[in-house]
């Protein structure tokens, strides 16, 4: 067993509680990494209040990048010391992950969200010896090291700053990937995001990567509109505003070639599709309530509208990744222009600031006080 320190969540909306913790030492295509960075997403909130179900006492985290320490006798891809972002679970095999589409893996649920490794038990074990659960994501990285798959790592440069790196595993890919892998529209064409938040961010760099001339960012909070139009918006609006649609049809003429709900409520998705021209695309990457329903216009979609879920930016993310890092680099991707760190053990601290919309995206750094 390795000795480390994460965060747990011992009861549905409670506090993260720093504790020591021990490890299991990997097995299989199990790899150790020694973590730099883990960015705080909307999803961890959510199964911190059992907003979908996952098991408790538990280690969340699912935005991770560091080193790795230790490798299981199967481990091919990877070896101690190299530098690495995390991403989702998938098992490689079912006929999506042999498609290119992994991020819909048959046994992603199994994988992902059970709270357990792929052999049964619990990564963790508290300083009574009781199950920690963990593998959220196959990473459960809110931690000072993460038990995670060779299928979930993707190797990046000495010459990019690690800890900056582990949003691109969720949260940036989910953004970007959309406008880039999914959506795909072209040069000159209008798009609005609906919600911008983490992933609403990355999908307004990404339609700027794109070309579109008209990228149209609307939320609530003016200090995210404020940043959209840093990164490439060329128009705020605000969700509360009288006449949203009009406002739309105003800058849009004809209406939108494409479209993404960031928020997953069914009056945006709703809205989102009506106001797109004839032929175009909605994307809906915002995690719903579970149960939510949406009513749409049957004789507006026979109009060549389309409307598809997507999940992780439909990413393969050791192909995309490297180029998301490339992008960044060129200066094309400037998502560290709304990142603030934090230390591990001032989780709560970051999680209160990302709930009251002080902070975009808040990443937790294991500091020298862990050690």
């Amino acid at each position: 067993m390795i000795t480390v320190k994460g965060a747990v969540i011992r009861e549905p909306h409670g506090r993260f509680l720093l504790e020591e913790l021990y490890l299991a030492e990997p097995c299989g295509k199990e790899v150790v990494v020694r973590l730099a960075g883990t960015g705080i997403c909307h999803t961890d909130l959510l199964a911190r209040d059992q907003g979908f179900p996952f098991r408790l006492p538990a280690v969340l985290g699912h935005e991770g990048a560091g080193v790795v320490e230790q490798i299981g006798p199967d481990v091919r891809k990877v070896r101690p010391g190299d530098r690495v972002v995390l991403s989702f679970a998938y098992c490689e095999t079912c006929p999506s992950c042999a498609a290119g589409r992994p991020v819909y893996c048959a046994e992603a649920m199994q994988l992902n969200l059970t709270g357990l490794r792929p052999g049964g038990e619990a990564a963790f074990r508290d300083v009574n010896g009781a199950p920690v659960f963990g593998n959220f994501f196959g990473q459960s990285s809110f931690c000072t090291h993460s038990l995670t798959s060779e299928s979930n790592l993707t190797r990046v440069n000495t010459d990019v700053p690690l800890e900056l790196l582990g949003p691109l595993g969720c949260g940036i890919q989910t953004g970007a990937g959309t406008v880039l892998n999914v959506l795909k529209p072209r040069s000159g064409a209008s798009i609005a995001i609906f919600g911008v938040g983490p992933v609403g961010l990355a999908a307004v760099m990404a339609a700027r990567v794109a070309g579109c001339a008209t990228i149209i960012a609307i939320d609530l909070l003016q200090e995210r509109l404020d940043m959209a139009l840093e990164v490439g918006a060329t128009h705020a609006i605000r969700a509360a505003s009288e006449g949203l649609g009009k406002q739309v049809l105003a800058i849009a003429k004809g209406g939108l070639d494409c479209s993404i709900d960031c928020a997953g409520r069914p009056e945006v998705l709703r809205k989102a599709v009506d106001l797109l021209a004839p032929g175009g695309s909605c994307a809906l990457v915002g995690v719903a309530d579970r149960g939510a329903e949406v009513s749409l216009g049957m004789g507006s979609l026979l109009n060549g509208r389309s409307v598809r879920g997507v999940m992780e930016g439909d990413s393969v993310p050791e192909q995309f990744i490297p180029q998301l890092v490339e992008l960044w680099r060129a200066g094309r991707l400037p998502f560290d222009r709304y990142v603030r760190y934090f230390d591990l053990e001032d989780i709560n601290e970051a999680v209160a600031a990302c709930e009251a919309g002080q902070v975009l995206k808040a990443i937790l750094r294991p500091g020298t006080r862990n050690h």
